[in-house]
């Protein structure tokens, strides 16, 4: 276990080791977003940190995105809201190349020092293990490049679930508009293949 991580998100003695799905997207390749409306990754969501990630190696993706003044809590700084959201949103992208449908159980975010806005945040996660239902991952967030100083960073716990899990929460209206949608409808049929 990393120092500071609970033990909530320490992956079981009999956790396996995460397996990249032969038909995920490629190194390099974009993932585009799971929805336009989506606070993270949507284009249609005005406010929005509109991240877009990439997969990398392995179980591993990238991301960025730029700190926008709708974006700042203290006066010209990032609010930590929303670098957990980004950290969160970087981290959900990781099923994608899992083809799994899963959602955040649990979130430990570490806040190291201040990202003002019209900063770039570089973002990295991965994989580290897998239980059962459960989704062990890290993720870092840089400025100033890829391999700038540590800004954020979060440990977390995903839970795989079926696709009932939205379509029995969800406001109905939109249930229906992304069922509408037929992007929506093609990155939905690409994770039929774990049912």
């Amino acid at each position: 276990m990393k120092s500071g991580t609970s033990a909530a998100l320490s992956p079981p003695a009999d956790a396996t080791p995460p397996v990249r799905h032969p038909e995920a997207p490629a190194p390099g390749e974009p993932l585009g977003a799971h929805y336009g409306q989506c606070f993270g990754c949507g284009g249609d969501q005005p406010h929005g940190l509109h991240l877009q990630a990439r997969a990398g190696e392995g179980v591993s993706v990238t991301a960025e995105f730029t700190v926008r003044p709708a974006h700042q809590g203290a006066p010209g700084l990032a609010h930590g809201g929303v670098l957990a959201s980004a950290l969160d949103e970087t981290l959900g992208s990781l099923n994608w190349l899992l083809r799994t449908i899963a959602v955040t159980g649990r979130l430990e975010t570490d806040f190291v020092r201040p990202v003002p806005v019209g900063a770039t945040l570089y973002l990295s996660a991965e994989v580290t293990a897998v239980a059962g239902r459960k989704i062990y991952c890290t993720a870092t967030g840089r400025t100033g490049g890829p391999d700038g100083p540590v800004a954020v960073r979060a440990d977390a716990l995903f839970i795989e679930v079926k696709v009932e899990h939205f379509t029995e929460n969800g406001r109905p209206e939109e249930i229906r508009a992304a069922l509408d949608d037929p992007d929506q409808v093609r990155r939905a049929r690409a994770f039929e293949v774990n049912p």
